[in-house]
């Protein structure tokens, strides 16, 4: 995947099927978008494309305070696995904001990204004052000889999938229903890093992360999770919070990876939260907290026995 951070400067000159949008999450109603440029891209010989923001321009003018579901890093991840071929992560800059629909139109889309074709959901709003909308879109692509498509909302249950509506979710802790609405388990990826070495200390031997400050984690407990470290994914259970029993202050997300003896500090871990346990409590001694963590692991057992 070629990953474009400033348009202006893109000399690229094969023609692309684009969809635009903030991507947060790259839930199913995104993937349902992808999808379709692909299918076109294929037909046509192609490139597939995806045209978002580095900082969603809500958090830029202060509309919504800058809590993502996935960091930039996450989100260029995942769309490399979806193997799109071109991603601009543009920056919103005073000159993106104050642009006209029609401009945009024609110096971002056609004489910069060569457009081709543009696949849009119905609600997604482009140029200054969010005055572009799909109807819009429609008169460009036939004024300028584009293919437009716009795709209703994926649905869950009737309601609308929408990164708002996971993050409504994630503050619940609903990791199944999450991982059904983002078509994958929520996840957080982060530098191993060195902790209190505790868990070596209790006889279950931990990697700590620290959560980017803007991603969003769910309520702080105990996750039954599956980690992708070194090229492996280990089952295991993890703890987001503050470690009270212990005096902590920071929150950070502490795995237990089963049947890994491996020194992993220093690398990058991937690990998913696939289901809450309980919430994180504070323990009278260590004696209890190990006492606790014993019955994590077994009913972590019992869990992915139940998976297989």
């Amino acid at each position: 995947m070629e990953y474009i951070q400033e348009v202006e400067k893109y000399t690229g000159a094969e023609r692309c099927v684009v969809t635009l949008g903030k991507f947060d999450g790259v839930h199913k109603g995104h993937r349902k978008l992808i999808a379709r440029v692909k299918e076109i891209a294929r037909a046509h010989g192609w490139k597939t494309a995806v045209f978002t923001f580095q900082v969603s321009p809500q958090v830029c003018m202060g509309a919504r305070r800058p809590k993502m579901l996935m960091t930039n890093e996450e989100r260029r991840e995942i769309l490399r696995e979806l193997d799109v071929d071109l991603l601009f992560e543009c920056r919103f800059t005073e000159r993106m904001r104050s642009m006209e629909p029609e401009d945009f139109v024609r110096e971002v889309l056609l004489d910069r990204l060569h457009v081709s074709a543009v696949v849009m959901g119905m609600d997604f709003h482009f140029g200054k004052d969010r005055k572009g909308d799909s109807e819009l879109m429609k008169q460009m692509g036939e004024k300028y000889g584009f293919l437009v498509e716009v795709l209703p909302k994926e649905k869950y249950h009737g309601k609308d999938i929408s990164s708002s509506y996971i993050r409504e979710e994630l503050a619940l802790g609903h990791m199944e229903k999450i991982t059904r609405l983002l078509g994958q388990p929520y996840f957080i990826t982060g530098k191993i890093v060195h902790g209190r070495h505790l868990g070596h200390s209790l006889g279950f031997p931990t990697i700590n992360q620290i959560p980017d400050p803007v991603k969003m984690t769910p309520p702080r407990g105990v996750y039954y999770s599956r980690t992708l470290v070194a090229g492996r994914w280990y089952q295991g259970i993890s703890n987001i919070g503050i470690k009270p029993t212990v005096g902590g202050t920071a929150v950070g997300l502490e795995t237990y990876l089963f049947d890994c003896t491996l020194d992993l500090y220093g690398q990058e871990a991937r690990v998913e939260l696939l289901s809450f346990r309980r919430p994180e409590e504070k323990f009278s001694d260590i004696n209890e907290l190990k006492e606790q963590m014993d019955r994590d692991i077994q009913a972590a057992d019992n869990y992915f026995s139940r998976e297989e």
